[in-house]
């Protein structure tokens, strides 16, 4: 299954705007999701800005990130863009579509 539209904001924000390379990025963020009890596939926008406010720039400052609390304000406002409408189906959703009802 796909990463979420927030989860792949993120990462690939953070990508560009840090010395931090594409896996070591995926790999912070999915330690910050996982300190906070949520996956990547499952993620939505809300309890992005949630990971981001209270645990990400934690994360960043452990591997040597400075300002990351800045940065993460920032990619908190930056999430605004990501449609409610693209979060991922629930697999209840998807049974009740494949089944007809």
């Amino acid at each position: 299954m796909a990463d979420s539209p927030a989860f792949d904001f993120v990462c690939t924000q953070l990508e560009e705007r840090t010395d931090l390379d594409r896996l070591a990025t995926r790999g912070t963020v999915r330690l910050a999701l996982k300190q906070a009890g949520l996956e990547a596939r499952t993620i939505t926008a809300d309890q992005m800005k949630v990971v981001l406010e209270k645990v990400l720039p934690g994360e960043l400052s452990a591997r040597g990130i400075d300002g990351g609390a800045d940065l993460c304000v920032q990619l908190k406002a930056g999430l605004a863009g990501i449609e409610r409408g693209s979060e991922p189906e629930t697999p209840d959703a998807v049974f009740r579509r494949l089944g007809g009802s």
